[in-house]
């Protein structure tokens, strides 16, 4: 069964396109900017002035283009021969997306050669429209496009594949090759789950480098902009079985920034063994993540499976210059969702790398109650200790890793899969946790020391099995919530006094 159609992000994303060839466009089309001197410093200054004015939203399209139902947006098409590129020998195309629906405001696309900036202009004349399009304004001047994908030869022979698509606030998202678009990653996070309500920060320009017929990278430049901060990024993208983002970020903001977020992510988690009764779905399993991994400044790899509680919940991991976070996608078999078409197996994780030093702070997962699979309720991201003030420019710079595994060296055995159900024949809970396979068990369970803890409940002694499906450990043991609302509970394994698992980290809820 696939994803139901909705009215939301999600099912915009990477699944509607439009695209433009510049040197197609009808003279009447072209942009009232003229062609300008480019640099990442002349993005960084744009960001700096804007910073030093007030807010002010930008003109939205026009209402017939927001009035578009979620039909009559997804046809409106392009071909992608008409992508920007197409017609040259360079390496990569780009397609444009349309404005209206979710996408109220339009984005300015300029493309870079040799040093000058030149504006892609919107045109209505670009894209075909399908029987279910209405008449629409075609002012261009008060449009422009929602968003860009990316597009190389990713080994297809007949086409450039799509692996990379930035549309709708700060979004983007990415993927390697072969996979399956799920997570996005965001230019900042503002105010997630403040009870003042969050607040979204927009891209409103894109810069294009125009690559070389041989180059394998891509690099992308956006302004952002919102009531409370500016900022100037510059995006290094290289494609791949994993593909590679290296971000740099310039950030001026207009008021302190007390709950702010760095190396934002977005996913959605809705049931899994853990919680999987709460719903009646033929699928075992519906979710493009499974867990939070979490390598800290000690060197200490966490692991902490998602989950989708009843009511909103904040965890912080508190660190100092983490080596790395990321929400990962662990079940790997199309058994474990029994999806011919979500096909979330063969969603990837999103792996963020900090670069230099990024002080004291948490790694800090939020999960919101959904029962859609159809709306996104997870982000992860790293928020500092300390508030950023107004009026300062704060450079940060970071790689992001869009993969089926996180690319760090862990020694430690990972836990592959968490189940929890109620106990048949007692009060309380009973927990399993299951560790890939690994030379530290080759001598078997009973060699095996288990360190299971809680601050609020008791726990039971840790049973540790060989599971034969898997060749590693099983652990199992129980608790009794009693009347609690919520239960933290840890569990690791040991061998001859040193870590022989990662840190299995969980909140239960009732």
């Amino acid at each position: 069964m696939s994803r139901a159609v909705s009215l939301t992000r999600r099912g915009l994303l990477g699944g509607v396109a439009a695209s433009a060839l510049w040197s197609a466009l009808p003279r009447a089309a072209v942009a009232t900017d003229g062609p300008v001197a480019f640099s990442r410093d002349v993005i960084i200054e744009k960001a700096r002035a804007l910073s030093r004015s007030d807010f002010v939203p930008r003109d939205t399209v026009p209402e017939d283009w927001r009035a578009l139902t979620y039909d009559q947006y997804r046809d409106i098409r392009f071909p992608i021969e008409n992508a920007l590129w197409a017609d040259t020998n360079r390496s990569y195309n780009i397609d444009f997306f349309a404005p209206g629906l979710y996408f109220p405001r339009a984005t300015k696309v300029f493309e870079v050669e040799d040093g000058t900036a030149r504006p892609v202009p919107f045109d209505l004349a670009m894209f075909d429209k399908g029987d279910l399009v209405p008449e629409l304004t075609k002012t261009a001047e008060s449009l422009g496009f929602s968003g860009i994908r990316l597009r190389t030869d990713l080994g297809h022979p007949k086409y450039k594949t799509e692996f990379c698509v930035f549309q709708g606030a700060s979004y983007f998202r990415a993927i390697g090759i072969g996979q399956t678009y799920g997570l996005s990653g965001r230019g900042l996070a503002l105010k997630t789950a403040d009870p003042e309500g969050e607040e979204f920060p927009e891209f409103i320009e894109f810069w294009l480098e125009a690559p070389g017929p041989d180059q394998t990278n891509m690099v992308v430049h956006a302004l952002m902009d919102s009531p409370s901060v500016t900022g100037a990024y510059r995006f290094d993208i290289t494609p791949g079985q994993a593909s590679v983002m290296d971000v740099e970020a310039t950030l001026f903001p207009r008021v302190e920034l007390n709950n702010v977020g760095l190396g934002p992510l977005t996913s959605m988690f809705l049931f899994d063994q853990t919680n999987r009764s709460r719903f009646d779905d033929f699928r075992p399993a519906v979710h493009d993540n499974d867990g939070l991994l979490v390598w800290n400044g000690n060197g200490e790899m966490i692991w902490r499976p998602l989950a989708n509680p009843t009511q909103l919940q904040v965890s912080s991991f508190v660190d100092t210059n983490p080596r790395g976070f990321g929400l990962m996608q662990r079940a790997r078999k199309l058994s474990d969702f029994a999806d011919l078409e979500a096909l979330y197996h063969n969603r990837p994780g999103l792996w963020v790398e900090p670069k230099g030093d990024w002080g004291r702070g948490a790694v800090t997962l939020v999960e919101i109650p959904t029962q859609e699979e159809i709306y996104d309720n997870i982000v992860a991201y790293w928020r500092p200790a300390d508030p950023m003030p107004a009026g300062q420019q704060v450079d940060l710079s970071y790689r992001l890793i869009w993969g089926a595994e996180a690319p760090v060296q862990n020694d430690m055995p990972r836990v592959l899969n968490t189940a929890m159900g109620k106990r048949v024949f007692a009060e309380g809970r009973v927990v399993v946790i299951d560790f890939e396979d690994s030379p530290l068990f080759d001598d078997g369970p009973e060699e095996i020391d288990v360190h299971i803890h809680s601050p609020h409940v008791e726990v039971s002694d840790g049973v540790l099995q060989r599971n034969p499906a898997t060749g590693g450990l099983r652990l199992a043991f129980n608790f009794d919530p009693g009347e609690r609302g919520h239960v933290e509970l840890r569990a690791q394994l040991r061998k001859d006094g040193q870590n022989a698992s990662e840190v299995w980290l969980y909140r239960w809820t009732a």
